[in-house]
């Protein structure tokens, strides 16, 4: 579960996404296209070429990443 307080940020990428990616390639996604770290505690929302399916991609400060479809 994710949980969203006033100081979260939260990022959406424009353009599609390849979904076919995993954690890793998302998070390159993060770094190369929106310039920003995927460590730093933020929500990236990625979406499908169609448009009918969201990810989003967040780390916790220190641990494992999580990943939600």
């Amino acid at each position: 579960m994710l949980q969203l307080t006033p100081q979260s940020r939260v990022f959406l990428a424009r353009e599609p996404a390849d979904f076919r990616r995993g954690i890793d390639g998302l998070a390159a996604l993060c770094r190369q296209r929106l310039g920003e770290d995927p460590m730093a505690g933020a929500i990236f929302v990625f979406r499908n070429r169609r448009g009918t399916s969201l990810k989003l991609l967040c780390y916790d400060l220190g641990e494992a990443p999580r990943y939600v479809e």
